[in-house]
């Protein structure tokens, strides 16, 4: 049976910005118009007053991003809400601080909380793989923003879904734009062994081939990277990919450059964050190439840092299955599986495995002591 596409409305203009909006309130039927209230659209849906939830790094080394990812949900859920005062959606959020131990207990905590529709996240990947098989018993639809391990979609979770690009698109990317607009030709690859990092970094050094010279691994809170550091200049690099988060790569970077290193520093989304800078600070971080599977978000976007258009997308995709009369944790995957529309991150449909069909990935540059997050080049 082929199964129709599902389209979220258009860009419509709301307090100024050019934004996805959901007209209709929730549930299902024909739009019948609005009252004196303002309200729109027809009877509430069952799911009004209920809630969505975000797991993932709030606090921690990378709470960053997930405070990037709840900007872009909150952001999705008010404009909403404004527009459909019958159908009050809000958010609860579980922080994992991204780590692969802590989110399991947490996702029994949403599983069991009978308010709770549907998911946006998990925010990493170790988290994910840590708490998929519990979300696809307990058959919660879930989207995650950023969760970029091409194993996750392999397991055969058919409640998973992602709305950005997998670790196979960016690595090679990267290290195409390594060989290619770079002109290196003697890389030196580091990660954290993280899942997300390892692979990311594995298939940059697969892509490299020959012009991947050698390769270490240091632990998440390493601050003494002074071994790599050393390796890497043993071994002639004219160029360093790393595959983890701000915190260490942003010391990476500083180190590297106190120890003399030149060539070319890059790294993944993980790290394409202004505390990298930060960390690094910005003489050590200048020059530094940071890569996305996630574009700019449009000037008047009122939500700021990487991955919030995704959250903000991956929200209104819950937000369009209630207004289409999904009702319940299957009736809402369905429509999530045969998904398509137009968000502000890009176009998005999904493939049998529940990864996004199209994204392009970007290459951000850190300029004067400041990362670019206007203009960055795409480089896939």
């Amino acid at each position: 049976m082929i199964r129709s596409k599902k389209t979220m409305r258009g860009f419509a203009a709301l307090a100024g910005m050019a934004v996805l909006s959901l007209t209709a309130a929730c549930g299902g039927g024909d739009d019948t118009g609005s009252d004196d209230s303002g309200d729109s659209g027809s009877a509430a849906s069952e799911l009004c007053g209920k809630n969505l939830a975000f797991l993932g790094a709030l606090t921690g080394d990378a709470g960053a991003l997930g405070q990037n990812m709840v900007g872009g949900i909150k952001l999705a859920l008010q404009e909403h809400n404004d527009e459909n005062a019958d159908c009050q959606i809000e958010l609860k959020e579980f922080d994992s601080q991204g780590s692969p131990d802590k989110a399991p207990a947490l996702a029994t905590q949403i599983i069991n909380d009978d308010t709770i529709f549907g998911l946006i996240g998990p925010g990493f990947s170790g988290e994910s793989l840590a708490t998929g098989k519990t979300f696809f018993e307990a058959g919660l639809p879930s989207i995650s923003p950023s969760a970029t391990n091409v194993t996750i979609t392999q397991q055969g979770w058919t409640t998973w879904h992602r709305v950005i690009g997998n670790d196979d698109a960016q690595g090679t990317a990267d290290a195409k734009y390594l060989t290619d607009t770079a002109g290196a030709t003697k890389v030196f690859v580091v990660d954290d062994g993280q899942d997300y990092s390892k692979g990311l970094a594995g298939t940059v050094k697969e892509a490299l081939g020959s012009a991947m010279i050698d390769e270490d691994q240091i632990s998440v809170g390493d601050t003494n990277m002074s071994a790599v550091v050393q390796a890497v200049k043993s071994s002639g690099a004219d160029a360093v990919f790393y595959g983890g988060y701000y915190t260490e790569a942003g010391l990476l970077a500083k180190q590297l450059r106190q120890g003399g290193f030149t060539g070319t520093f890059m790294s993944g989304d993980g790290s394409q964050d202004p505390n990298f800078v930060k960390v690094a600070g910005a003489q050590a971080a200048n020059d530094a190439v940071l890569s996305a599977p996630a574009g700019p978000a449009p000037a008047d976007f009122a939500a700021s840092g990487l991955y919030a258009t995704q959250a903000y997308d991956a929200t209104n995709i819950f937000l369009a299955a209630i207004e289409d009369g999904a009702s319940d944790g299957e009736s809402i995957n369905e429509f999530i599986g045969s998904y398509s529309g137009d968000g502000v991150s890009g176009p998005i449909s999904f493939d049998e495995n529940g990864d996004i069909e199209e994204s392009k990935i970007y290459a951000y540059f850190v300029k004067d002591g400041t990362m670019d997050v206007d203009n960055p080049e795409v480089i896939e």
